[in-house]
């Protein structure tokens, strides 16, 4: 069985993390999710390690979200609360991780992968990338806890138009709304300079900070209230609707 997440170290002191499921545009699945944990686990364990960077393999997708061919066996409220609350517990542990995160996206991000970049402290974004949390068109929220660490990161009213449009922006037009933080014009590897400062730092300063705002979401219970955020969706998964959007998106990629 192929790895789904392969991990670089740079010298510099960042470790990339890549999604490896170019076949499936970088999906989510639960192989994926048990190798996305345990790197995170390796970063946060490796004291050379100052900046996590999440990325996507190759140049069309940084991430599509959960495998709906997977996922969508899933039928009742509570076989898919299983599967939303495990990945919940990845992202509030990426949201809380101890030195700062990146999300690089190389390619589309869609669904779970806007969830994925929502956690990480800053978002870098190739210019032309679509991206969008297109739950709503599938008849449900975000079900990994993504809504409610956007209300923390950008304006209400920003998040709640991304959240209740969903529909898929330009990275130029998800900068103007906040979410995407650097719109990379050129080569990606120029997202490096946006690093360049942050990595003459000592990992102790980077992580000093990281922890105010670890203990404010600590806090505000922001781990419970993605849990609700997961509970919420597995309801709304189980209904008609959202099996139906399932089965007409599937059908139209046959």
């Amino acid at each position: 069985m192929s790895q789904t997440v392969l991990v670089e170290k740079n010298e510099r002191g960042y470790m990339k993390i890549i999604l490896h499921r170019p076949e499936k545009r970088n999906a989510v699945s639960y192989q994926l999710m048990e190798e996305f944990e345990a790197a995170l686990d390796q970063a946060a364990q490796d004291n050379d390690v100052k900046v996590v960077v999440i990325t996507g393999y190759g140049d069309r997708a940084f991430c599509s979200g959960g495998d709906l061919a997977e996922f969508h066996s899933l039928y009742t409220e509570e076989e898919s609360y299983g599967m939303l609350s495990k990945m919940g517990a990845i992202l509030y542990k990426l949201a809380v991780f101890k030195k700062p995160t990146i999300a690089l996206l190389n390619g589309s991000a869609v669904g779970g992968g806007c969830e994925i970049a929502s956690a990480c402290d800053f978002r870098l974004a190739k210019s032309g990338v679509k991206l969008g949390f297109v739950q709503a068109s599938l008849g449900i929220t975000t079900g990994w806890g993504g809504a409610s660490i956007l209300l923390e990161k950008i304006p209400y009213q920003s998040a709640m138009k991304l959240l209740l449009n969903g529909t898929i922006y330009t990275a130029e037009a998800a900068k103007e709304l906040g979410f995407i933080d650097e719109v990379i014009q050129g080569d990606l590897e120029e997202w490096e300079r946006f690093v360049d400062t942050i990595l003459t730092r000592e990992v102790g300063v980077l992580m000093a900070y990281k922890n105010l705002l670890i203990n404010k979401w600590e806090e505000t219970d922001l781990k419970g209230r993605m849990e609700m955020e997961s509970r919420q969706c597995a309801k709304l998964w189980e209904t008609d609707a959202h099996h139906q959007a399932v089965d007409s998106f599937l059908n139209k990629t046959k």
